[in-house]
């Protein structure tokens, strides 16, 4: 069974690696901490923080698990990968969208660092896939839940 490759920049290899040592020092001993004082109380079949402190206990479990994972399947995309002109991982781009009439920047990066409110969309996104392997001057229509949008792609950087 083969994993998924995990495209990541060098600051989203940071991010994941921070999160997981958090996760693994800090959450959980607070956790295992809140499960003693919780068993502390008694009765667990009528215990409501024993249940939430198992349940945060889970989660994080699974997402230590998933974070190893994707570290073990990760590629990291350095300068050299990114290619001059066409868009790629760690391309920004400038997209003018024809119809609204305004200019919007992304950041291409891989599906584990996507943050659309920090102008990062990933690679499998709707715009991300559209305008992948494109160029300055190309226009495109994109299909998004809301409809169908045209962009322009003004610059790479």
């Amino acid at each position: 069974m083969s994993s998924k490759e995990v495209v990541l920049t060098p600051s989203g290899l940071k991010k994941l690696e921070e999160e997981l040592s958090h996760l693994k020092s800090v959450k959980r001993r607070e956790v295992a901490s809140r499960i003693k004082t919780a068993i502390s109380f008694g009765d667990l079949s009528e215990n409501a923080e024993y249940e939430d402190a198992k349940n945060e206990q889970a989660f994080i479990e699974g997402r230590i698990i998933t974070l190893e994972k994707m570290l073990r399947n990760a590629r990291l995309i350095g300068d050299e990968d990114v290619s001059k002109g066409i868009v790629g991982f760690g391309s920004t781009v400038i997209l003018k969208d024809l119809d609204a009439d305004e200019d919007l920047e992304f950041t291409i990066v891989g599906s584990a660092e996507s943050d659309p409110s920090n102008h990062k969309i990933s690679n499998e996104s709707p715009v991300g896939k559209a305008i992948f392997g494109t160029s300055a001057g190309t226009i495109l229509e994109v299909k998004v839940p809301a409809g169908t949008i045209r962009y322009q792609v003004m610059e790479i950087k």
